[in-house]
This record gives structure tokens, sequence and C-alpha cells, in this order.
């Protein structure tokens, strides 16, 4: 009896250590949000021998970026497309550096270049594919005093570091429109850059506009062949290849602070981990809003404003069918572009009109597809009921849809099917404050923290974009993690 409680106590022990370790696991490493980002830097760290840890709240990866099944029909939210767009024996541009990076080849994206966008703005069309010539000669035919001013744009673009974590902000606006006379061809370059990554009213930093300036007109877009699912799928398979540990269902409920450190993470579902360095790709200030010593009067960065209401459409037949065969269409009726917070809850003045059918692809996509995209306001969006949002919801997709065919074919009598989200889905889903898809606008290019061991990466980092966003996890997780250890 004697040696069998010696036993039992000693399996207690035993026991009680084992919970003890399973509350407290350590990691290398841990990130928060399973997004572009966050697989991306996992991916990085995981392969060079280090434990890490993604966790991420919902039960799909994939962030702002993912891909939901409605009513038997398999949808992507946020992707319109990959920018970066180069061809496979290119080396030095972001796309093949990335790829390098991530231990992948280019053939695992599948991606199919588009055919062709436009920029649509009151009797002004320039057209641009993947090849950075067709762009200039649109210019310079439909802005012939512009033309040198162009190629002066050009080599300012060709010549700015982007890349400098430390450089001083400028605006682009100023930059700009002190090398361009003429304000419409000014917005109607600045339109596409900003729909597809810009945080801040108005105005563009300006290493963010050479940024997308490169990825969108001197590089291209393209899709991969299945939509978002096939990066996702790809880069969660990759991760787990390399040793590492991806945990959905599981938010973040604190990060607990102490001597300038942050030296445990506790889980929603009472669990606490423990890490010797934290990349958060959840937002500065939603991050900042986890820790322990939380104090707002202490933050610099502003909230971000901009949100946007996405419209996704299912057709009975393909837009090349009704004589449409473009592939990405910005939008303007006027002449001066407005990239500002709504007044009204929706802003149909400007837009983006995407069709994924339109890109060449390997093969046809099951069905026909549009998806529009214009600025919100989510103020007025979050106050409402849930049966007034339904119906406002429903109101606001008709007068979309009334603006978008002035610069496409009629296909309103094509539409089978119909899903809108507001800036109300993107903060549920996504924890931004604001429903901001793309963040504060005062980025944290360092990606650096008040906490010895917390790091942004991301879109407040500031390398915006599925590329950007991957590229950010990249290098964070090289500048904060691997060269320090």
């Amino acid at each position: 009896m004697r040696v069998l409680t010696t036993f039992v106590l000693v399996l207690g022990v035993w026991s009680s250590l084992r919970l003890g370790e399973e509350l407290t696991k350590h990691y290398d490493a841990l990130i928060i949000g399973a997004g572009m980002s966050g697989l991306a830097a996992g991916i990085r760290l995981a392969y060079y021998g280090k434990s890490v840890c993604i966790v991420e709240r919902h039960y799909r990866v994939g962030g702002l970026n993912s891909f939901y099944t409605f009513r038997g029909h398999r949808l992507d939210v946020g992707l319109h497309a990959m920018t970066n767009y180069v061809p496979r024996d290119a080396r030095s541009s972001p796309l093949p550096k990335l790829l390098r990076q991530l231990k992948l080849k280019a053939e695992d994206f599948a991606l199919c270049p588009q055919r062709v966008s436009v920029i649509k703005f009151p009797g002004k069309t320039l057209q641009f594919d993947n090849d950075f010539a067709l762009f200039a000669q649109e210019v310079a035919d439909g802005f012939p005093r512009q033309a040198d001013n162009f190629q002066k744009l050009l080599k300012a673009v060709l010549e700015y570091d982007e890349l400098n974590l430390y450089a001083k902000p400028i605006s682009a606006r100023d930059v700009v429109s002190s090398i361009i006379s003429d304000p419409l061809l000014s917005d109607m370059i600045f339109c596409p850059l900003m729909f597809y990554g810009n945080a801040q009213e108005h105005d563009m930093e300006f290493g963010q506009f050479v940024i997308m300036f490169k990825s969108i007109f001197c590089e291209g877009f393209a899709r991969p062949q299945a939509g978002v699912r096939q990066i996702l799928d790809v880069l969660v398979k990759k991760y787990r290849s390399c040793g590492g540990e991806l945990r959905v269902r599981c938010a973040v409920r604190s990060l607990e602070c102490a001597n300038g450190r942050v030296v445990s993470i506790l889980l929603a579902n009472g669990e606490t981990l423990t890490a010797d360095r934290i990349l958060s790709s959840a937002g500065y200030l939603e991050t900042m809003r986890l820790l322990t010593d939380y104090d707002s009067s202490k933050l610099t960065c502003p909230a971000g404003q901009l949100s946007f209401l996405e419209s996704i459409l299912v057709l009975d037949k393909e837009s090349a069918e009704m004589g449409y065969n473009t592939t990405i269409t910005f939008y303007s009726n006027s002449d001066r572009f407005a990239y500002r917070r709504p007044v009204n809850m929706v802003d149909v003045s400007s837009g983006v009109i995407c069709c994924p059918n339109n890109f060449q692809l390997d093969k046809p996509l099951p069905e026909g597809m549009i998806r529009i995209t214009n600025l919100a306001n989510f103020d007025h969006w979050n106050g409402l009921s849930e049966e007034e949002y339904k119906a406002r919801k429903a109101a606001w997709l008709q007068t979309t849809l009334k603006e978008v065919v002035k610069f496409v074919p009629d296909f309103r009598d094509s539409v089978i099917l119909a899903d809108v989200f507001t800036p109300k889905t993107i903060h549920r889903f996504s924890g931004r404050i604001n429903g901001a898809v793309y963040g504060t606008p005062s980025k944290i290019k360092t990606g650096k923290t008040h906490l010895d061991n917390l790091f942004i990466c991301g879109t407040d980092q500031g390398f915006l974009g599925i590329v950007g966003a991957m590229l950010s996890g990249i290098s964070m997780a090289n500048l904060h993690v691997l060269q320090k250890t």
C-alpha cells in the first residue's frame, strides 16, 4: 500500500509538472495573426530552426485576405489581384525575392497575368498592363504636354529608396505636383495606388507611393488560378513542413508586461505562453490594446479612418460574353479624385471594378464574377440595428451598381448571387479599429514598439498589399529575430 501511495504521489507531481509545462510553453518566437504577413514570418523563422507558434483568432487563416462559401459558391474576400507580377526569369524585383526568402517556386502560386486594366475619369482613359511601355505611351498620347514630366516622375520613382526604414516621411502629393502640372493626370495616377495600398486621407507618403507605383505600373497584376486560397494553402503547407505550429480559434486575451518586455501571452482559453520575441500582425493600436500596461495617452499613432464596401457578384455568364475584357477598372465620375472617409455611408463617386474571369487563366473559372470596391464610413454602418443594417446593404448595393454600369457593360440582369461586406464586417472579422483595411496612417517602418521584444509586422509596419504584407513579415523576422540570434 505504501508503494502504491508513493507511486500515486509521484504521478500526481509529474502530472502537475506536465500541466505546468503545457500552460507555459515557451517559443523562440510567437506571431499574432495568420494573415499573409504572419505566415511569411513564420515560414522564415521555422525554416531556420526557430521554435515558432502562430496564434489566429479565427478558424481560417488569411486575415484580411481569405475565402468563404456562401450558398454553395466559393468566394474570395480581400484579394483582387497580386501586384508585383514579373516573368519567371526576373530576379531582382520583390516577388522573386519573396519566393527565394520563403524557399518557394514561382509555379507554387500559379499566377495568371492580367489582360489589361484601365483608369477611367470623365473624358480620359488610361490603359495599362504588365508591360510598363503601354502605360507610358497612354500617358504620352492622352497628355502630350506631360510626357516629359511623366518621364521625370518615373526617374524620381526609380531613384528613391522606398525600403529605407528610417527615411523621413514626405508628401507624395507635393512631390508629384512639383513634377506633373496637370491635376487630372496626377489624380489618375494616384487613384489605383491609393485604392490598393494607402491608409492616409487625401495624400500619400512618398515611399508608399513609390512602392505602389512600381508594383502596379512598372510590374503589374496577376491572380492565382484558384484565388487567394491558392496562396494560403501554399504558405500553411510550407510553414508546417518547416516545423511551425499553427493554432486557429486561439485569440490573445492580453500581453503581460514587466520591465520593458512582454513576459507572457495570455490566451482567451486561459492558457499562458512565453516567447523570446513576439511579432504582431494584428495592427499597432490593436496590439497596444492587448498590453496589461496599456495607456492610450502615450500612443502617437492615430487610428485609421479608411474602410470599404465590397460587393461580390456572381453572374450567369462571364463578362467577356458581354463584350467586356478589362481585368480591373479604376473609376472616378469627377475630374478630381477624392480619397477620404465619406460623409455618407458609401462614396460611389469613385471605386474599383475587378473581373476575376478577365485574367489570362489556365482554365476558365466555374462562374462569372465581378467585385466592386467603394470607400465607406465605419461609424454610419456600425450604429445600425440588424434589420436596418440588412436594408442599407441592399439599398447601397443598388446605388453602387447604378453608378458602376456607367463604366462597364450593364450586367445587372445576369446577377444570380450578391454578397456585401461593410466596414462593420471588416471590423468583426479582422478586429481592425474602424474597419480600417490599411490600418493607421502613421506606419511603424522599423517594426519597433516601446517594448524590447514586441514588434509590428504587416499592414501597420508599412508594406501593403499581398506581396508587401509577406515581405513585411519576412523583413521583420529577419531584422528582429534572425539577425539578433
